[in-house]
């Protein structure tokens, strides 16, 4: 599917364009590149840029206020109990079993708060981080790429934690204007979805698909700041097909915002919640 979606034989990738664009209905007039004709294959129009005024953060942005990574719409979100995560009615999946690590790492998050957010085929499809942080870890888990829209998750078992997905850690800050603000953890994992998978972010390039089967981990220093550093809003990744974003945070950490509900809208860079002081 990733190479059908790379063709560039013109009238073939300008047929796939204007056929989805029509039938999703996706809005190009927040694109950087609003004419379908100019993207050189498919995949290219699926992770397309937007507008820099399309997505501008709140006046509150840089303090205490967490933004929406992505466009989509709120899966789940709450509290993480006893370190399970709920899935939907009946299903859930544990805090190791997501991040694949063992259980000492895994009670950081064991009642802290969690979000789970659907980007649709329509969406915008790069990766924003919320709030200023540093990349502390990234690790690569393989594996299954079953659907993950709302009926697939109400009816397969732990399924963002059997899909192939990208986990990072980030040292955040609750106030970024602050002078040696607090650090505060957060988990931000990219989950790969039907037919390709495929994950992108902006130090690494493509991770997933990969050849490797067994779960990679990368470290990063912490003195390399300009590298691994990135300001609110800033764009991370970005999904070739799918998916899903999730974010963890430890307990006493964040307050969600009080608009949000199962099946919420969102667009990157809208608030969702606050750090607690």
């Amino acid at each position: 599917m990733l190479r059908i979606a790379k063709i560039r034989v013109p009238w073939i990738k300008n047929q796939q364009i204007r056929r989805f664009a029509g039938w999703y209905r996706v809005d190009m007039q927040e694109a950087h590149e609003p004419d379908l004709g100019a993207y050189d294959h498919f995949n290219q129009f699926f992770t397309r840029a937007l507008h820099p005024d399309a997505r501008p953060l709140p006046p509150a942005a840089g303090t205490s206020l967490l933004v929406s990574p992505a466009d989509g719409c709120v899966s789940e979100f709450g509290t993480i109990h006893e370190g399970r995560i709920f899935q939907a009615k009946g299903h859930g999946y544990t805090v190791s079993e997501l991040l694949r690590c063992d259980d000492i790492d895994a009670t950081a998050f064991s009642g802290g708060q969690f979000i789970t957010i659907y980007l649709s085929p329509r969406d915008y499809h790069r990766v924003h981080i919320p709030v200023a942080g540093h990349l502390r870890k990234m690790r690569h888990v393989p594996g299954r790429l079953f659907s993950v829209n709302a009926s697939t998750t109400r009816v397969i078992p732990r399924l963002f934690a059997r899909n192939e997905r990208v986990v990072m850690h980030f040292d955040t800050t609750a106030d970024t204007r602050a002078q040696g603000g607090e650090k505060k953890l957060m988990a931000l994992v990219m989950v790969g979805a039907i037919f390709v998978g495929s994950i992108e972010t902006v130090w690494a390039g493509t991770v997933t698909p990969s050849h490797v089967r067994s779960t990679r981990t990368w470290q990063y220093d912490e003195l390399q700041q300009s590298e691994y550093t990135f300001q609110q809003g800033q764009e991370i990744g970005r999904f070739n097909m799918g998916s899903t974003v999730i974010l963890l945070f430890p307990p006493d950490t964040v307050t969600w915002d009080p608009s949000l509900y199962p099946g919420a809208p969102l667009r990157m860079g809208m608030p969702i919640g606050r750090f607690d002081p």
